[in-house]
């Protein structure tokens, strides 16, 4: 698949009905799916609405293997809000869930073998080339064609297992099972997540992990009292509600001063240079790590194939320490915060005045204590 001229794998993450075979949600990414992706899918499942259903609903069981994302915190709680259990199957046991390792199979055997760039079809001993770039699908055109395959299969395809030969479609609509409807406005702001502080709209909107998140809506709502609602994952756009116990929706905000595709890429470019030095410092670095030594024919003590004076050994270490030293925040490196003006500080000038053992004690203003040395209640 082709993502911004690089090529890129898939990964779909979708949930089915066990009893009608019906596909209820699915969400694509293009890389290793996250908690993010999980719920995306998770909540065009429950959602009846176009384009999502009319399969959907509240399901009584969700039963997933051991990803750590399917059962991260926030899939539990989006889980538990609505009283659904979530059913954690053992590890390395696919027959426990041969429904959903029967689609992959089959979604593989039907339709991800005839696109191109396919990476297991079968190609002689020592002929394999790489699709090229232009002849490999984009990234919106590969999941129009997942979303339609996914519509075949729940309208059309008579997969095994359904009863009397029926589509999942027809098998879904022939269940006498109550659907447990859930509202939109509920799932409108489906497991967002909520750092729990309160901000205020100002004229430069709001401020979110130190960068500023605007709206047309804002005007006229500057110094609102306000909290945010993100997706996990993504931080592009955040939802902004009142904080006035009402929790209302004001509306969406997204990122100021969002750089562009031609920036995102220049940055791309550089982070992938820079993690190619650090691999060539790394792999230097481990080679001269390892000592070898010569090969011994008489019993004896063997001797360290590459040999460094003393001069070249006093030379390394002294960079290296220069490093750490460079690279450590020093205390005299950083000079001191001014200390409060309430606090007692000593006089500059060479005139000091002793107090002798006869004098009555008493209180002092700060500037009594002359000489040198600080004040004994000074706290500098």
């Amino acid at each position: 698949m082709d993502l911004e001229g690089s090529a890129v794998c898939p990964w779909v993450t979708w949930f089915i009905d066990v009893a009608s075979k019906v596909i209820v949600g699915v969400a694509v990414t293009p890389h290793q799916p996250a908690r993010d992706a999980v719920l995306a899918a998770l909540r065009t499942g429950i959602s009846r609405t176009a384009p999502y259903g009319p399969f959907g609903g509240l399901p009584g069981r969700v039963r997933v293997d051991r990803g750590k994302d399917f059962l991260s915190n926030v899939v539990a709680k989006a889980l538990g809000g609505f009283a659904v259990p979530v059913h954690d199957l053992p590890a390395y046991k696919p027959y426990r869930k041969g429904t959903v390792e029967a689609l992959n199979s089959a979604v593989e055997q039907m339709l991800l073998v005839s696109l191109p760039g396919y990476t297991r079809r079968a190609r002689p001993a020592q002929a394999y080339r790489p699709t090229p770039l232009e002849d490999l699908l984009s990234y919106p055109d590969f999941v129009k064609v997942l979303l339609d395959w996914v519509a075949w299969w729940n309208s059309e395809h008579r997969p095994a297992g359904v009863p009397d030969g029926m589509t999942p479609r027809e098998a879904w609509e022939a269940d006498p099972t109550p659907i447990e409807e859930i509202p939109e406005e509920q799932l409108a702001f489906f497991a967002m997540e909520d750092d729990g502080r309160i901000r205020k709209i100002t004229t430069n909107g709001v401020v979110w992990r130190r960068r500023a998140y605007i709206a047309p809506w804002m005007a006229g709502h500057v110094g609102t009292r306000v909290r945010l609602r993100y997706l996990p994952h993504f931080d592009g756009k955040v939802e902004v509600f009142t904080a006035d116990g009402q929790f209302r929706h004001l509306g969406g905000a997204y990122l100021a001063e969002a750089a562009t595709p031609a920036q995102r890429r220049a940055l791309a470019r550089v982070r992938e240079r820079n993690a190619r030095a650090l691999k060539a410092d790394l792999k230097a670095a481990e080679k001269l790590s390892r000592t070898h030594y010569t090969a011994t024919t008489t019993p004896g003590a063997p001797h360290p194939r590459r040999s460094v004076t003393g001069q070249q050994a006093q030379e390394e270490i002294s960079r290296a320490r220069a490093v750490d030293l460079a690279a450590r925040a020093l205390p005299d490196l950083i000079p001191p915060r001014e200390p409060p003006p309430g606090w007692a500080r000593p006089r500059s000038h060479p005139d000091t005045t002793v107090l002798s053992e006869t004098d009555p004690p008493g209180p002092a203003a700060p500037d009594d204590h002359t000489g040198t040395e600080p004040a004994p209640d000074s706290k500098e």
